[in-house]
């Protein structure tokens, strides 16, 4: 763990790494897909509550249905996309700690405190989103994350059986198109947002 990632991996993660809103018409795989997660689920949470609940939208069908419940500007990057990715989070997450965290009584740190699940599950699973970006572009994909959707239609239609889920945001993931890429906006220096204490 001690080396650092070569130039080459980094700017396949982040350096030369864009959001994509147009894909090209090439699959992505069972396989790709379960190879995203065994990734995602190794990055860190908070007493690993692994809140992420996530609803991968590979058919046409899906993707139509989820396009209803986003804004115009992102119904065709639902819809024209391989697969897309309703990142949610489980309320209820703590029910798993004694399997997730068997190190000690977990659960009991959340039983009672509703407003303390919600913020930890959304806090963790916002992470856990993250690294399904930085997962899916290990893996030579690209992604194209958003907001822009009603929370509550699509919490309504995709976990309807599930009415401790709730959605957090949405990732297109796929082969982006480059040609429809615009200039990459302006990224600030170090001390513009920092301070070295």
């Amino acid at each position: 763990m001690s080396a650092p990632l070569d130039d080459a991996a980094l700017d396949k993660i982040f350096g030369e790494a864009r959001s994509f809103s147009k894909f090209l018409d090439r699959d992505v795989s069972d396989e790709q897909i379960h190879a995203i997660w065994d990734l995602v689920k190794m990055g860190p949470t908070s007493a690993n509550q692994q809140p992420v609940r996530l609803i991968w939208c590979k058919s046409q069908a899906s993707r139509d249905r989820l396009s209803l419940h986003s804004s115009a500007g992102n119904k065709d990057k639902i819809r024209s996309a391989p697969v897309c990715v309703i990142v949610g989070m489980d309320l209820e997450f703590h029910e798993h700690l004694p399997w997730l965290f068997p190190h000690t009584d977990a659960r009991s740190w959340f039983t009672n405190d509703a407003a303390a699940r919600e913020t930890s599950a959304f806090r963790n699973s916002t992470l856990q989103g993250a690294y399904l970006i930085l997962a899916a572009r290990a893996l030579g994909l690209d992604c194209g994350p958003m907001s822009g959707f009603d929370n509550a239609a699509v919490d309504a239609d995709f976990f309807a059986d599930q009415p401790n889920w709730k959605s957090n945001f949405i990732c297109a993931i796929g082969y982006g198109d480059r040609e429809s890429l615009f200039p990459r906006s302006p990224r600030p220096d170090f001390d513009t947002f920092n301070r070295l204490l």
